[in-house]
């Protein structure tokens, strides 16, 4: 590693492109990634046909997690390596957004000569850029059959590969690229994120531990490593490297939360001074604004501050809330079409349809119900593979409703033929089945929201199992509003909005058992905790599954768990959170009034 004299960039000579630039090249050699910037950006500004210093620059801006700048700068790398003169226009065009020109241009080109790959897959780059992934896909395709060594066309067809889900083809061209280069930035880190789509979380860790060494002075990627090894279970390797975060960046609030985030981590003073002086920011973001009052309530909350720790919550629920678009009354009229919809006679007349495969068990409900439990528990059965919150059935509902987009879903069902239900049923089973890396007989989707889709699910696959997994309201609700979730749960943000989704929950749910009885199967939270072996004992019996005794030492499981109950899972089940909701007691007027009648007669619906 270079001495701090090598590597001080400021003593390079200023306007000297060579000599900024050979400043940045230590700096990244020392590790020293961050610092790395300034000096590469004035090499670039004196000679702006340094490829290799503007993919530099991006590699370091993607590995930050600055994606809108990484994009510009490797585009800006295009238009350097790109051989013929004639596509540096072009190239610039598509690089600062002037997206029409560039297509004019390259068509006309192309034209002229369609036996020009450069152009080709320049053109490709800008059809991804207007939304026409499909046939940017196909001149791709086109490019490479002619000339494979056309690493960064094929490296454009493995993003689009990515974004469009289909993931173990996306490895396959990752893995030829980094064949030829091990350590190209921008590969290992779509290759990372594939892995992690796939269930793979181990060999996603390994691919995010070797970026790191490369970038060892990057918050933002301690943290991604630290979220792959919080998923394993390497709780102390993940502990690490939140705290490495939080080192490199005292500002970084996502480092605080996912600290506290660990149920059994505690604070230090000097962190939590550092996250009380970031709060005194008057331009900090509302998001991180928010994690910093998450993770100052776990402080509060662990020395028993009950009305501090709910300031807290408050505080950064409220934070939350404004920057979400969530509309209660929309989640009501979905209910309210649902239930007029999925009649009886409804499902009468489209008996038989769908795909009759038996493998997905679907878990659903609301967050932090107990469902991660449930799913730890049915995927230690030999025959139940677990994988995660899938969003393709949302993916399907979203298709059926733009096939009519006059009708409010769901009535646009009503008019898909027989065969089209087949289809989603076929490619539901298609989607997940990457997902499958055990090759066990049923695998669990555990997609909460996914009872907004029931009356969907039976249509496509009629022979699939639902599990719906109850908590007693304050006590779900609560531990939501405790929790700051990735995403997907807008509702949860509100005392009122979650009270009112959940009796919306608790009303779709009674009907689907009025008119389609005995197709769910319910878990209530508490009675599985109180008699867990009698009730593990009844699901796996509604389910058509033989007990097996792994089942009970569901605990000993070490597959991945992606949810923030990932460490409660693997665990014994114990009795601290039945209850855990009464310390907040005297501020649940909102969240009561909401429940109304749902509240007094749980775990039966009113």
């Amino acid at each position: 590693m270079a001495s701090d004299a090598q590597t001080d960039a400021p003593l390079a000579d200023p306007t000297a492109w060579t000599a900024q630039w050979e400043a940045a090249q230590r700096l990244v050699s020392a590790g020293r990634t961050r610092e790395a910037v300034e000096p590469l950006k004035r090499a670039l500004e004196l000679n702006p046909r340094i490829g290799v210093g503007w993919r530099l620059l991006a590699d370091i801006q993607l590995v930050a997690g600055e994606f809108e700048a990484a994009q510009m700068n490797y585009d800006r790398t295009l238009c350097v390596v790109v051989p013929d003169p004639r596509l540096w226009t072009p190239a610039t065009a598509m690089a600062i957004g002037r997206l029409e020109e560039a297509d004019v241009s390259l068509r006309a080109l192309l034209a002229a000569e369609p036996a020009n790959l450069a152009a080709a897959h320049l053109m490709a780059e800008v059809l991804v850029r207007r939304g026409q992934a499909a046939a940017a896909e196909a001149l791709l395709n086109h490019c490479l059959e002619r000339a494979p060594k056309l690493h960064l066309a094929r490296q454009a067809l493995a993003l689009i590969l990515h974004r469009t889900g289909r993931y173990a083809q996306a490895l396959a061209e990752l893995d030829l690229l980094l064949s030829h280069e091990p350590r190209n930035t921008r590969s290992r880190a779509v290759k990372a994120a594939a892995l992690s789509e796939t269930g793979d979380y181990a060999a996603a860790a390994e691919v995010t531990a070797a970026i790191l060494e490369d970038f060892p002075d990057q918050p933002q990627a301690w943290l991604v490593h630290g979220n792959g090894l919080r998923t394993l279970g390497r709780l102390d390797e993940a502990t690490a490297a939140y705290q490495r975060c939080a080192a490199l960046d005292p500002a970084c609030a996502e480092a605080y939360w996912s600290l506290a985030n660990l149920k059994a981590y505690r604070f230090s003073d000097e962190e939590l001074s550092a996250m009380m002086a970031a709060l005194k920011d008057p331009e900090l973001a509302s998001n991180e604004l928010s994690l910093f009052h998450f993770a100052l309530a776990k402080v509060d909350e662990d020395k028993g501050r009950d009305a501090e720790a709910f300031a807290h919550f408050a505080s950064a629920n409220a934070a939350q809330r404004s920057l979400r678009t969530y509309d209660p009354d929309a989640t009501t009229s979905l209910v309210q079409r649902s239930k007029a919809l999925f009649t009886p006679a409804f499902f009468a007349e489209r008996a038989g349809w769908g795909d009759p495969a038996a493998d997905p068990i679907f878990i659903i409900g609301l967050p932090r119900s107990g469902s991660t439990l449930v799913e730890q528990i049915l995927a230690s059965h030999p025959a139940v593979e677990g994988t995660r919150e899938l969003m393709d059935i949302q993916a399907m509902a979203d298709w059926a409703a733009a096939q009519a987009p006059d009708l409010p879903y769901p009535a646009p069902l009503t008019g898909l033929p027989r065969e089209a239900f087949a289809q989603l049923g076929h490619d539901y089973l298609d989607r997940t089945r990457p997902l499958r890396r055990l090759g066990r007989a049923h695998f669990i989707d555990k997609a909460p929201w996914n009872f907004l889709h029931v009356g969907l699910i039976r249509l496509i696959l009629p022979n699939a199992r639902i599990v719906d997994v109850r908590r007693h309201p304050l006590s779900c609700c609560v531990s939501a509003f405790r929790q700051q979730f990735a995403g997907g749960f807008d509702f949860a943000y509100d005392l009122a909005d979650l009270g009112r989704y959940y009796a919306d929950y608790v009303d779709l749910m009674a009907h689907y058992d009025a008119v389609l009885p005995g197709y769910v199967t319910p878990v209530i939270y508490e009675e599985l905790v109180e008699d867990t072996e009698g009730e593990v004992r009844r699901l796996l019996d509604s389910l058509g599954l033989p007990f097996d005794a792994a089942c009970l030492r569901f605990f000993e499981n070490r597959r991945p768990v992606a949810t923030p109950s990932s460490e409660q899972v693997r665990q014994p089940i114990n009795t601290d959170g039945i209850d855990s909701w009464r310390r907040y007691e005297p501020w649940l007027g909102p969240l009561k009034a909401a429940l109304g009648p749902v509240l007094d007669d749980y775990p039966s619906p009113p």
